[in-house]
């Protein structure tokens, strides 16, 4: 057992030692792709390991021109990654097999577990990860736990930096492109003594906005909507969304002994970009008895039954310019079917491609009356975050055969953001939020083999203790009556802690057993606090509406202050596997495995009702595989099919029936239970010299069994029975052709694409029709020139190759009277150079 170079990995990709360019596949040992790996801590060919996983390295990483984990998840199967839209912040929304989390507030748990060289990252809010410096990517698909780490439901990705080498290499690479990209990265690895060295990398990236926020009054002088200027004069062009401003620098030591390897790093971010582009899909007054009937969003804008009356009381949401209320319906659409935008000629607006304009303000300039007397208010249009950490793992090597681990962390960030939630002048429903956390965790792993290899394992424990705090100006005039608050600060101090051991047996030299076992102590404590913008508490005394206005300001809120939600739970999770090879090509596996997501309470209650528990979900997943190679191994095909028992699945629920205030309600809720069913495919081929392909396919099958009422939805929920977990594809599939020329100098010229195709997903537990994401297919292209010795390379990158409108997320709100459909458009085509020179 070779311990110097043991850690918790999992594998290297399926096809990640063949991706480096032709002239360094010189021999028939890189074409038999042999990849260790040591997932169930041993070291074993990726091809003798039963677990479904997906991995690219750093090189894979950068012949794909992929910068972030989510545009790596795109091409494993199964696996959703994707921004969170402009209520989420900088963060990421994950879902592997069916099985995630949308909200990024701490009351909730992930259902995917990320990690930063073995270090878990227990909130969506800090997950959507620069690529910095990799050595590998990595994604285990299937409860988690019984190895290491936290707890995962539904599956891990972990993320492995480059150590230093003491070499004295670096790297230097600047890249220009589309929206005035400029993106700088860098890397210097230096010895400082025989057995001591440093590595540090570092990168910055500007770019600018890409959809375009216009002044609808300017546009249209003839309208009832007044200009919203900045400053004396008005400004048609006065912001834009998507631009990014970032920075991002790690830091790493090591230390290399005879038995002792010590590795720490520290690690800083900082982004100061612009809001989460927006746009209005479709605007007015749901008036029909479906979510997707053309009629609730007619393109007539004189057509009262399809406007929205902005009125509280008597006071106009936004006055117009003839003293009347502005009405918001199609005319404040840009572009699409349910358009009725006097300003888009040609599919342009102001010059900018309609499609990607947005009419959003940010500001609610009502005047203030007694029930709402703190307007007006102004949201901020940004999105921001600051965040550092600092990591360090300790390998002793015991014995030959016993082996010490010892992982530590540090975590912090706090994170910003607005909210425009309606995408028009009109204030429908504006928010700034802000988030604090701070996360220390300790992980001991003993890991041995005993009689001569027959048994090999390891034992540990784990511990995180993390503090959160929640803050939001929370102003909402859709609510009938309206609301404008302050949510929070609501802090979540909570703990976990685990025991885990894993052993694998070897009776026989091809057949392989493991069993792993797992518990778990959660504790989380979430104290809700709401008050009045001005610091007061919302009086509850004799609180009634008459008018449509409430007695006191924001009364519903009241008896919502300094309210603690207990959360306790211990669970039990096991693993088991079987494995057999058949013959030196072909391995086959069965395995069956359980993982647990905690519980907590809603942390968005409107009235007091609201305020509910939810318990922990919890899967048992089986599953069969197998790992083959043929054709010479210039063949590789890798499989699994799973079952995976979903019991008590937490989503959000839109509407609350079971509430005195059914909408608006944003309430997590143990739902049911399903039966889920997948395929999963991954190949790679190198049909001749030179040419590589490689490519994934994932089916999933997703069917409630719990019990549904006369309407056909779940009890107690207005979820249909048939419906699917949120950013679940019941079909994806990616593929990508990569030839590497090699010149008469020794030069390389490497040309690749690679396409995605993702079916219908919603974004939304309700599946409604305009929470619906269309299915797409997108492509990108890239070629490169690579000098002899690897001195230089030169590439040009298409993003988007086709120029696919897409959305990467919907938010529907029509089913809460909110009256607006928004979307978060991906970026249009886009092209980029850069250079990079290596030392």
């Amino acid at each position: 057992m070779k311990f110097q170079t043991l850690s918790v990995a999992s594998s290297l990709a399926i096809m990640a030692c063949m991706a480096a360019p032709a002239h360094a596949q010189d021999d028939d040992n890189d074409r038999a792709n042999t990849i260790v790996v040591t997932a169930e801590f041993r070291e074993a060919n990726l091809q003798d390991t039963p677990i479904a996983i997906t991995a690219v390295n750093a090189e894979m990483l950068e012949a794909r021109g992929q910068t972030g984990i989510e545009d790596v998840a795109a091409q494993a199967p199964n696996v959703s990654l994707r921004p969170q839209p402009q209520n989420g912040g900088s963060g990421l929304i994950a879902f592997i097999r069916g099985v995630g989390q949308v909200d990024f507030n701490y009351a909730l748990d992930p259902g995917v577990g990320l990690y930063i060289d073995d270090v878990f990252i227990p909130t969506l809010s800090s997950s959507l990860l620069e690529l910095i410096d990799l050595e590998r990517i990595e994604i285990l698909r299937g409860p988690q736990g019984t190895l290491a780490g936290k707890n995962s439901i539904g599956g891990s990705i972990k993320l492995f930096s480059k150590k230093p080498q003491g070499d004295g290499s670096g790297s230097l690479s600047v890249e220009y492109g589309s929206y005035d990209l400029i993106q700088m990265r860098g890397m210097a690895d230096i010895a400082i003594t025989d057995n001591v060295s440093m590595r540090i990398s570092g990168m910055g990236r500007s770019r600018d906005g890409y959809v375009a926020m216009l002044d609808y009054g300017a546009l249209h002088p003839g309208s009832n909507v007044p200009t919203i200027g900045r400053g004396p004069y008005t400004n048609v062009d006065y912001e834009s969304m998507g631009g990014e401003n970032l920075v991002a620098a790690r830091a790493a030591l090591r230390y290399q002994g005879d038995r002792v390897e010590i590795n720490i790093s520290g690690d800083y971010t900082r982004e100061d970009s612009q809001a989460v582009p927006t746009v209005l899909i479709a605007a007015g007054r749901p008036t029909g008895p479906g979510q997707g009937s053309d009629i609730f969003f007619n393109p007539t804008s004189s057509n009262p039954s399809t406007s929205l009356t902005n009125t509280f009381g008597t006071t106009p949401w936004l006055v117009g310019t003839d003293g009347n209320p502005v009405l918001l319906n199609c005319q404040f659409v840009p572009a699409g079917r349910y358009s009725c935008d006097s300003a888009n000629s040609g599919g342009k607006i102001g010059g900018y491609d309609a499609r990607y304009v947005s009419y959003s303000t940010f500001m609610d300039g009502m005047e203030g009356n007694p029930q709402a007397p703190y307007k007006p208010y102004f949201a901020l249009p940004i999105t921001e975050f600051e965040g550092w950490g600092i990591h360090g793992n300790l390998t002793f090597d015991v014995t030959d055969n016993v082996q010490l681990v010892y992982i530590g962390s540090y975590r912090a960030y706090t994170s910003k953001w607005g909210q425009d939630q309606d995408a028009t002048p009109i204030p429908v429903a504006q928010l700034d939020n802000k988030l604090d956390h701070s996360a220390w965790s300790s992980e001991v792993r003993l890991n041995f083999e005993a009689a001569e290899g027959l048994v090999q394992g390891t034992v540990g424990g784990y511990y995180l203790d993390q503090e959160g705090e929640y803050e939001a100006r929370v102003d909402l005039n859709y609510v009938n009556p309206t609301i404008d608050f302050i949510h929070g600060p609501d802090t979540t101090p909570s703990t976990s802690k685990a025991l885990f051991a894993t052993v694998t047996v070897n009776p026989f030299e091809d057949f392989g057993l493991t069993g792993g076992l797992r518990y778990t102590k959660d504790k989380k404590v979430y104290t809700y606090y709401r008050s009045n913008p001005d610091g007061t508490i919302p009086n509850g005394f004799n609180c009634f509406v008459a008018n449509g206005v409430f007695s006191e300001p924001n009364c519903i809120l009241s008896g919502l202050y300094d309210i603690p939600g207990l959360f306790k739970g211990d669970r039990w999770d096991w693993r088991l596997v079987a494995d057999y090879r058949f013959s030196d090509s072909f391995l086959a596996y069965a395995s069956a495995s359980t993982g647990y997501k905690g519980g907590g309470v809603n942390p968005r209650p409107f009235v007091g009702d609201q305020a509910l528990p939810f318990n922990p979900e919890t899967a048992t997943t089986y599953e069969v595989g197998f790992k083959s190679d043929f054709l010479d191994r210039r063949v590789r095909l890798n499989g699994a099919a799973f079952l995976n028992k979903y019991e008590n699945i937490i989503l959000g629920k839109q509407i609350c029936p079971e509430s005195s205030l059914p909408s608006p309600c944003l309430r997590p809720e143990n739902i049911g239970s399903a039966d889920v069913k997948g395929l999963e495919l991954e190949v790679f081929a190198e049909p001749v010299d030179g040419l590589t392909i490689d490519g994934s396919l994932a089916i999933l099958d997703f069917e409630y069994t719990t019990a549904v009422d006369a309407s056909g939805n779940l009890v107690g929920t207005a979820i249909n029975g048939n419906n699917i977990t949120p950013y679940t594809p019941e079909l994806t599939y990616s593929f990508g052709i990569q030839y590497d020329h090699e010149l008469n100098s020794g030069g390389v010229i490497t040309t690749r694409f690679d396409g995605q195709f993702q079916d219908d997903v919603f974004t939304n537990a309700e599946n409604t029709d305009w929470g619906r994401v269309s299915d797409r297919f997108l492509g990108n292209f890239r070629l490169a020139y690579i000098a002899p010795d690897d001195d230089w390379t030169v590439a040009l990158e298409v993003q988007n190759v086709f120029d696919k409108y897409y959305f990467m997320s919907k938010s529907d709100v029509t089913s809460n009277s909110l009256g607006v459909v928004t979307g978060v458009p991906g970026m249009p085509r886009t092209w980029s150079v850069a250079v990079t020179r290596n030392f």
